[in-house]
């Protein structure tokens, strides 16, 4: 993965740039101390002004009211707020009518960001204070006060915390008094931006360290760059969490979410000094200090299935490689892709207003239905069908295109769900409630309906990733999930009598993965990569788990790797500096399971003998 970045050869704007903003995925907002506010579309690659500011405003920061506010969902942002260095706030509408203009620190007013309802904005100054306002701007509340200016403000995942910088420090302040305040130092120098992802949780900072770092919630710390040349100017995660960009003099990188670095570029750019993604997150733009703003493209994408490897060699087209035999093929869209999956047999690609059905077999006739909203932030994929999920909702699909049922929960954000709080299998979806994390909601995936009273599951802490089993009979559908203490747990998805049985099967687990073809269960535990050959051995008896693992170190995967999948016999994991190992076990287990589940009892007795007699000569020989 890569950025392909675009610079005209003559800035648009006269002085530094200093903030930019998306409405749309093709229109983009940018503001200079030039005291100019231009719109650029890119379908057109026209720039137009919009407003211009008196010349005592020099703006700051932008940040755009969410498309979803109060329930309703907008085809597109239509309002902002600008931040400025005369101590105001501006809230101003989409074609430059300044609407209000607030009052609020002593000195500039160096960032201000929306929650993810839009109903608040918290915005910090020079004078050390952080302050939460109303939608029209009326003063709610002085969260903080401190002697030392605030750089950046982040909103955490629930809008229930306001995360801050306050010198080499990061402050998360809940909004409600007398909660606990959580302050740790986070860098060497001065903090100078940061960010917090409401899909997988993290924080990123930034600062004159020449550091980038990533933390979890809780302020513990997950990657840590190497110091770069210059101040890290800015940082952003992108809409789904799965990458961030961070921007430096003459620098922009794209990075993973876990940290490492995808690709580095050196536009002529100055200083970077904001970054913003776009809303379905194939690009991001920069504003520069040279009076430029950097456009780039996410592009070159990887998705490999056995014998397939799918690259995105431009926004609209893939490139499809048959390793076996060195066959291409060029797949072309109408639109740009924004989402890909690729397994069991087949690829979904959606697009800004497609969705594009492939099978392995056949390349040149795919399956094509329009969607609902273009900005589909997930796809995950089951034997029989697969999930979209979108800003509106939750949408099953077959194969051949027919939508099979749209399931919803109360209090449903689809917005913030990833794979590892969303887990489907061929007649079973789970989803992690957001509002009680202790909670997963198990639906009938052929009918939408919720199984049993609606919370299906509920386990006494919360409940961080979330995996159903592929194979077997619906009677017999097992789901794994990890928790906050790091814990696995497996348990029956319909419930038995009265007491739903949860029973731990690991500690220290970090990442997991179910088998495609058979109910095979893989997890990194600490320092030992585990295979669980049979999980359902623990309702049986528990003595005998331990005979049916599969155990090797795993000191060689570094710090938080992470299973991409388990297909067959090979499980891929990604380590913490973004390699991949393929890891092999024994192709016998997948077999059993096979003859197991069409009765072929005679040959599973046959292979167990055989894998007996193997194992008898082995230690004979190893004994001579």
């Amino acid at each position: 993965m890569r950025l392909k970045t675009s610079l005209l050869k003559e800035p648009k704007h006269k002085e530094l740039v200093s903030c930019v903003g998306w409405t749309t995925a093709d229109e983009l907002y940018s503001c200079s101390d030039d005291h100019q506010i231009l719109k650029w579309n890119l379908l057109t690659s026209e720039t137009t002004r919009v407003v211009k500011l008196p010349d005592d405003t020099y703006p700051i920061d932008l940040h755009w009211l969410p498309r979803s506010v109060g329930g309703k969902k907008q085809s597109q942002a239509e309002s902002f707020v600008l931040t400025s260095s005369d101590g105001k706030f501006h809230l101003i509408s989409k074609v430059g009518r300044v609407e209000k203009s607030v009052e609020a620190h002593s000195g500039a007013v160096l960032a201000g960001r929306w929650n993810s309802e839009g109903t608040a904005l918290a915005t910090v100054g020079e004078d050390g204070q952080v302050k939460i306002w109303s939608k029209s701007g009326m003063l709610r509340s002085t969260l903080a006060q401190q002697g030392t200016p605030v750089y950046s403000v982040a909103w955490g995942p629930d809008s229930e915390k306001v995360l801050y910088t306050s010198g080499k420090q990061l402050v998360i302040k809940p909004l409600q008094p007398n909660v606990k305040v959580l302050q740790w130092k986070a860098h060497d120098g001065l903090i100078l931006k940061t960010d917090w992802n409401s899909v997988n949780e993290l924080i990123l900072s930034a600062g004159e360290d020449c550091k980038y770092k990533v933390w979890d919630s809780y302020g513990h710390l997950l990657y840590s760059s190497q110091p770069h040349e210059y101040p890290i100017t800015s940082v952003a995660w992108s809409g789904d969490g799965e990458l961030f960009a961070v921007g430096s003099f003459h620098t922009l990188r794209l990075c993973d979410k876990t940290g490492w670095s995808y690709a580095l570029e050196k536009p002529n750019t100055g200083s970077i000094f904001n970054i913003a993604w776009s809303v379905d997150g194939t690009q991001l733009a920069g504003a520069c200090g040279n009076g430029h703003v950097i456009f780039a493209h996410v592009v070159e994408q990887r998705w490999e299935w056995k014998n397939f490897e799918i690259t995105l060699i431009k926004r609209r087209t893939m490139q499809v490689h048959n390793v076996l035999n060195d066959a291409v093929d060029l797949l072309e869209f109408r639109d740009r892709v924004i989402k890909a999956s690729l397994s069991y047999g087949h690829l979904v690609v959606s697009t800004s207003l497609q969705c594009y059905v492939f099978s392995t077999n056949n390349w040149n006739t795919p399956l094509i239905f329009d969607l609902k909203e273009g900005t589909v932030t997930l796809i995950l994929q089951a034997e029989r069908h697969f999930l979209l999920v979108d800003g509106g909702g939750l949408y099953l699909y077959s194969y051949e295109g027919r939508l099979i049922s749209s399931p919803k929960f109360p209090g449903m954000r689809t917005d913030i769900l990833n794979a590892q709080t969303v887990s489907l299998s061929n007649d079973t979806l789970a989803v992690k409630d957001k509002a009680d994390e202790k909670v997963i909601y198990i639906f009938d995936a052929i009918s939408g309906k919720p199984l049993g009273d609606g919370k299906s599951l509920t386990h006494k802490t919360e409940i961080v990733e979330i995996a159903l089993d592929q194979k077997g009979l619906t009677n017999e559908r097992k789901i794994a999930f990890i928790d906050k203490n790091r814990d696995l747990y497996i348990t029956s998805v319909k419930r038995f009598g009265k007491e739903q049985k949860i029973v731990k099967i690991g500690t220290m687990v970090q990442t997991l993965a179910w088998n495609d073809t058979s109910n095979l269960l893989c997890g990194i535990q600490d320092t030992r990569f585990t295979v669980w050959y049979y999980p359902n051995t623990v309702y049986v008896d528990k003595d005998l788990l331990t005979k049916t693992l599969y155990e090797k170190d795993a000191s060689d995967f570094s710090k938080n790797p992470q299973i991409v999948h388990f297909v067959g016999n090979q499980i891929t994991i990604r380590r913490a500096d973004g390699s991949l190992i393929h890891v092999n076990i024994s192709p016998y287990p997948v077999i059993l399971h096979e003859y197991v589940s069409s009765s072929k009892w005679e040959d599973a007795v046959r292979l167990c003998r055989f894998v007996k007699g193997t194992r008898a000569s082995s230690k004979a020989q190893d004994t001579c």
